[in-house]
């Protein structure tokens, strides 16, 4: 399947008369993706949708993606993208994936002053930050919407304690005119990550949930004024949406990269999606066997192998066709002329294109400045984000 898939790709990227490296979204895999996704929400309606703005990195895509799963609930991790999402999404509410710098939110409201209103809700992971982010706010006259970064079994940061958490939401209760509790986020890749000797997905997810729960808990019991049923508590990423899906304490579930499934994401828990984000590369040259420098002397040696040098190169992904295409390991890999092996039989000529497959939909989506989306014979052109 996959083969006709390339070989007809090919033969379309050559009749758009496209001559340099492409970044592609299937859409018939994305619309899949959107699908499983759609049927998975259906049976946990609690749950609300949240698009990781880094892992999509296309406003048009974005746009797509939330009529179809019917959200404007976004997860940013980089401050520019904070407009764009602000100026494209009339009820967009923005939770930030990651605590900003304070001179980074500081720059945002001097900058950005209409935007003071807006539904953002920073992410603080120290009394230290969220002190920073009280000065913000009382220099501005403004309400800052806290959201809280608790670690749950990542360890990457975070509210650690009751005590550190308590600490915290004393902070913003005594300064309500400038700070507001909007919820918690619970960060929990690590589920699928740790080897399964060591603890199984479920194990780990279920321990994951029960500390989310006892934070929940403390605030509902130590802090009713800071509690309502409006507060977002936010959890998930891709690797265990199905998790969530399944059973979750939480109300608001973020994922991106698994509606591309880039390599990184290939996972029991994610087998129904389908990768749908490739790199297409024309070749430049193809010698009969690789040329290695100073060492003529293999010359004489049969070689299996065709070379071939590609237009770019050194990407985050893997080869996927033609089938068994490969850096060369001695040569060295490339960014501007990369080598790659094929088998002798392979045919291939000079103007063909190589295809290869990201590891991360947010590594590679900003070293280009397209996406294009490939229709069956036809290309739609989006631009992408590439702060």
């Amino acid at each position: 399947m996959l083969d006709y898939f390339f070989k007809q790709l090919n033969l379309d990227l050559k009749k758009q008369g496209m001559a340099t490296p492409q970044l592609i979204v299937d859409e018939a895999a994305l619309k899949q993706n959107i699908q499983h996704v759609q049927v998975r929400l259906t049976h946990a309606q609690h749950l609300k949708p949240r698009l990781v703005v880094k892992s999509l990195a296309c406003l048009d895509l974005l746009k797509m993606l939330s009529e179809q799963i019917n959200t404007q609930r976004f997860m940013l991790f980089h401050q520019p993208h904070i407009i764009a999402i602000l100026e494209n999404f009339a009820e967009a509410d923005i939770l930030l994936g990651k605590p900003m710098p304070a001179q980074a939110v500081h720059h945002f409201y001097e900058q950005h002053s209409q935007w003071s209103d807006a539904k953002i809700q920073w992410l603080v992971d120290t009394t230290q930050r969220l002190k920073q982010y009280l000065e913000i706010a009382q220099a501005y006259s403004i309400c800052l919407q806290m959201n809280i970064e608790i670690d749950v079994g990542l360890h990457r940061g975070g509210v650690q304690s009751t005590q550190q958490l308590t600490e915290i939401l004393k902070l913003i209760q005594q300064y309500p005119q400038y700070l507001k509790l909007s919820g918690l986020m619970g960060y929990d890749a690590h589920v699928t990550k740790i080897p399964a000797l060591i603890k199984k997905p479920g194990q780990a997810y279920q321990q994951s949930q029960q500390v989310y729960s006892e934070y929940q808990k403390l605030i509902q019991k130590q802090f009713p004024t800071l509690w309502n049923d409006n507060l977002c508590f936010n959890g998930g990423g891709s690797p265990t949406f199905s998790f969530h899906t399944t059973e979750s304490v939480c109300n608001d579930l973020s994922f991106g990269s698994m509606l591309l499934k880039p390599s990184d994401f290939d996972s029991q828990f994610l087998a129904a999606l389908r990768p749908a984000l490739w790199i297409a590369t024309p070749v430049l040259k193809v010698l009969s066997y690789t040329q290695l420098p100073a060492m003529s002397v293999l010359d004489k040696l049969p070689h299996k192998s065709k070379a071939l040098f590609i237009y770019g190169g050194y990407w985050l992904a893997n080869y996927v066709y033609p089938k068994q295409a490969h850096p060369h390991f001695l040569y060295g890999r490339s960014s501007n002329q990369e080598l790659v092996n094929v088998p002798r039989d392979c045919d291939i000529q000079v103007d063909d294109f190589v295809f290869l497959r990201p590891t991360q939909s947010e590594a590679i989506i900003p070293q280009f400045s397209t996406l294009n989306l490939y229709q069956r014979n036809t290309f739609k052109t989006w631009q992408s984000f590439r702060e």
